[in-house]
């Protein structure tokens, strides 16, 4: 039987991928996973306040370690949670952070003034809020719990909305979720950190410069950058400076580019297939032909080269931090205990006032007006086929802070009761700013069956109107 003679094509020299694919692919995901973060959330309340509460609390505070010779390194159960599964929750979400800056919505100045203005002004709006109602009590240190978005819960709010909106307003609360990421990670490395043993710090740069060599020098396995990647961890880890900022700037060093380019890649695969072909004999078993075998392993070794590392790995990782990572943080951090008699008590507290103030009202009065003088200045567009009202709207599903307020108020407080403080005005606002959004929309904006319904009637009542 003629055998063909294979050339395999020349690795893309210097190429970078082009992830043309929008953001928007993940949405069905996101409302996926903010069922389950939901899911988790009541069961972490009910738990906590139900007679099995010392068993929750237990379990968290269980510890887990690795001991070899006098080495130990032992951490509590919801520290393994909130400084290890959490840094690969940052990872990916810095992957994103980097898609979006070389072909997303942040890769050109004009693309990314409206969110990046937008998302600066639903920062410091809520921070300034929450420091009107703390800083003469002492609890300043609070002021980053207001500023961050959920993604996944304001993604699952605007699903739910169906046609009534478009594409490119979704696409516009990404953009923004993302930026409002960047700062938040920006607040935790660097007003979070209370103490900085430079010598592992210094470990942890030298660690990154190698793997910014790997992706210099084309390494495109994934396995050298998680071998490295951990000990980045760990050295950022006992510096003192928080673990989760460890998990973006490795997503910083991922490649980007792909080993093969698309046109190379349809040569090759046509060749592995006329090669596939030729082998190939009619009602033999599939086990029969291991050359066969052997030249479809390597077309799907090809197609796998047409991806970048970047890609390969967001599509990888997404669902785990979406279903996996983030519903197991909230059942680890959710679980408030709510007081029997005083509940209202609690809420009407200083750090609970400024957290529910700042993420309602602030994102409303930070977004619209940043977004607003980013338009009225020349500097951005307003997304296409979006009103001013659904912008508005959005400023109501930017204050569901949920997951990373959680998590910089675990931060911030380390008394429990202000703890418990501001978690239950998390909720209690990431409630009312989702309802609130949700509604708001609802009923300001219609579909496009809705709109030519209206408009048919009004031209039959103006035929009508002549007629007679």
């Amino acid at each position: 039987m003629r055998k063909k003679t294979l050339q395999h094509p020349a690795p893309a020299q210097g190429a970078t991928s082009k992830l043309q694919q929008q953001l928007t692919e993940f949405i069905p995901l996101e409302v996926a996973g903010s069922v389950a973060l939901l899911t988790a959330t009541l069961v972490a309340l009910f738990w906590a306040n139900s007679g099995w509460a010392e068993s929750y609390h237990n379990l968290w505070a269980m510890k887990l370690g690795v001991t070899i010779g006098n080495f130990q390194f032992t951490l509590s159960l919801l520290h393994w949670i909130n400084d290890g599964l959490m840094a690969l929750f940052f990872f990916v979400v810095g992957l994103e952070i980097k898609r979006e800056l070389l072909v997303g919505e942040l890769s050109s100045l004009r693309k990314a003034l409206l969110p990046m203005m937008a998302a600066l002004g639903g920062m410091l709006a809520p921070a300034l809020i929450f420091l009107a109602f703390n800083v003469s009590r002492g609890h300043s240190r609070g002021w980053g719990v207001p500023m961050a978005t959920d993604i996944a819960f304001a993604l699952g709010m605007l699903a739910l909305l169906g046609k009534r909106v478009p594409t490119s307003l979704k696409i516009f609360l990404t953009a923004l979720a993302i930026v409002d990421d960047i700062g938040a990670i920006l607040v935790i490395g660097i007003f979070y950190t209370s103490q900085i043993l430079w010598g592992w710090l210094g470990v942890a740069a030298f660690l990154l410069v190698v793997l910014v060599i790997l992706n210099l020098a084309k390494v495109y396995s994934p396995l050298p950058y998680l071998l490295i990647g951990l000990g980045v961890w760990f050295a950022v880890l006992v510096s003192g400076l928080h673990a989760t900022v460890a998990g973006v700037l490795i997503a910083l060093t991922i490649p980007a580019r792909a080993n093969l380019m698309p046109g190379a890649l349809v040569a090759w695969g046509r060749q592995l297939l006329d090669t596939i072909e030729a082998l190939d004999v009619p009602g033999a078993h599939v086990l029969e032909s291991d050359e066969q075998q052997t030249v479809a392993r390597e077309l799907q070794k090809s197609a796998q080269q047409i991806q970048a590392p970047l890609q390969r790995l967001d599509y990888t990782l997404h669902p785990i931090s979406t279903f996996f990572i983030i519903p197991l943080f909230a059942l680890a951090n959710a679980g408030v205990t709510l007081p029997q008699n005083d509940l209202f008590t609690l809420l009407l507290q200083p750090i609970s006032l400024g957290i529910i103030f700042g993420l309602i009202l602030g994102k409303q009065i930070g977004i619209t007006l940043f977004a607003f003088l980013a338009v009225k200045l020349g500097w951005a567009d307003l997304p296409e086929d979006v009103s001013w009202k659904q912008l508005y709207g959005v400023t109501w599903l930017g204050g569901i802070g949920f997951t990373m307020s959680l998590f910089i108020s675990s931060l911030a407080f380390s008394d429990p009761l202000l703890l418990a403080e501001a978690k239950l005005s998390i909720l209690v606002a990431s409630l009312l700013a989702g309802l609130g959004g949700f509604l708001f929309i609802y009923f300001t904006s219609q579909t496009k069956a809705e709109l030519a319904y209206r408009e048919n009637k009004s031209k039959s009542t103006n035929r009508g109107g002549r007629m007679l």
